[in-house]
């Protein structure tokens, strides 16, 4: 799609709530093809669009689980620090045997 056409369809978006896929208890391979999110830059950046997905934090629950990681970029050659972060958000299945000890015990927070 071309930049045009992308934000012609991206102005004509209504606003609804988040419904990410979930990927199975005990997937494997890569998760690169699944319902995720990645979010790059400054801190502040990275913070100003999470402060707007705050409706995922409902995912973290008896019987689905945030996979996160947020952490500074490095540099490929030096691995050094970029000053940049890196953040990334996928729903993963709980297994059976935490779903039953949430039920018992409680969800997490």
């Amino acid at each position: 799609m071309r930049k045009r056409e992308f934000l012609e369809h991206w102005r004509a978006l209504e606003l609804t709530s988040i419904h990410p896929g979930v990927i199975p208890y005990k997937f494997r391979g890569s998760t690169f093809a699944e319902d995720g999110i990645r979010i790059t830059g400054s801190p502040q950046f990275v913070d100003q669009v999470l402060s707007n997905l705050k409706e995922l934090l409902a995912c973290e629950n008896s019987d689905t689980r945030l996979g996160v990681s947020y952490q500074e970029s490095k540099w490929k050659e030096t691995g050094e620090p970029t000053g940049s972060i890196s953040c990334y958000i996928q729903v993963h299945e709980r297994g059976r045997e935490a779903r039953i000890a949430n039920a018992f015990f409680g969800s997490p927070p």
